[in-house]
């Protein structure tokens, strides 16, 4: 089995904001892809050379001292090999050296993105002001 190995993208050239447009569509067909934006951390996940995986860290709108976990995915081929878990703690990590109190996140009818966020730890929680759907599950940790 090949082994995903995970870079944090420091710079968005051309060639990277394409691949983590091409892996947004390819991941989430329903969404429109999120430009990729320098103020951001993204991470892309590779096999060999190939992009499998893709995660982004950004502040919380709504937290002072919380990031959120806005966007993650992993090509159909990929899934079941424990990437989103990894891309959780690959986040997490970021966002305690940054110096954040919280994590933030939410799904919407995914069941195993919600499964992953509970099996690290997240709790479901209401949101005075929900930004989602009516079935959006919302979900926060508080970093230690």
């Amino acid at each position: 089995m090949t082994k995903v190995i995970f870079k944090r993208i420091k710079k968005i050239t051309p060639r990277v904001e394409q691949q983590l447009m091409n892996l947004q569509r390819a991941c989430l067909p329903h969404d429109a892809p999120v430009r990729p934006a320098a103020a951001y951390y993204w991470w892309i996940g590779y096999a060999t050379k190939m992009p499998v995986a893709f995660c982004l860290l950004k502040p919380s709108v709504q937290w002072v001292d919380a990031a959120y976990l806005a966007r993650s995915g992993v090509l159909y081929l990929w899934r079941g090999r424990g990437l989103q878990k990894r891309m959780i703690q690959i986040r997490e990590r970021a966002a305690k050296k940054l110096g954040y109190v919280w994590l933030l996140s939410d799904t919407t009818e995914n069941p195993p993105s919600a499964n992953s966020l509970a099996r690290r730890g997240y709790q479901m929680y209401d949101p005075r002001r929900p930004w989602g759907a009516e079935t959006t599950l919302y979900w926060r940790k508080r970093l230690k």
